[in-house]
């Protein structure tokens, strides 16, 4: 996880692993970004210009191959 990354040019987007909604009506939806070059970050879609993550894409591909 990087605290460094400039994501500015972050094109985000529903992730394809997000729920569509919990026990009580509420979304839980992540958003990432494909196009920052080696790094993959990840925001709640519920707070979009609030806090992302940046983790390295290698790291990101092991968490989701497990699901």
């Amino acid at each position: 996880m990087s605290a460094r990354s400039d994501l500015r040019p972050a094109s985000w987007r529903k992730s394809s692993h997000s729920g569509i909604g919990d026990e009580k009506g509420g979304n839980s939806c992540l958003e990432v970004a494909d196009n920052i070059p080696g790094t993959v970050p990840v925001r709640d879609s519920k707070n979009p210009h609030g806090p992302a993550l940046a983790f390295p894409a290698a790291a990101w591909a092991a968490f989701v191959a497990r699901y």
